[in-house]
């Protein structure tokens, strides 16, 4: 069995990794997510599925679980498609 995350920013590359594959896969949702201001909705069984698996893979004793994840999809997923057409931005 792989040993759990209990480092922070250990923690934060995991959940940015994860988030990462999210946005990959699924280039076309994020694109039109943006455009209509509903990426939390289009996305959100992926969304979900991702923070499930990130949830597995760290220490239960990691404080603000959820934090770093949302983060990760601020960081990886809403800040890099800045460059998408918006009426968000």
């Amino acid at each position: 069995m792989a040993r759990l995350v209990e480092n922070p920013d250990l923690a934060f590359r995991l959940a940015r990794a994860i988030v990462s594959d999210i946005a990959l896969y699924n280039q076309d949702k994020v694109k039109e997510g943006i455009k209509n201001d509903n990426i939390f909705d289009l996305l959100s069984e992926e969304l979900e599925e991702g923070r499930e698996h990130f949830r597995t893979r760290i220490s239960p004793s990691l404080e603000t679980p959820d934090h770093l994840y949302d983060r990760a999809i601020v960081d990886v997923m809403i800040k890099q498609a800045g460059k998408i057409e918006s009426p968000i931005w």
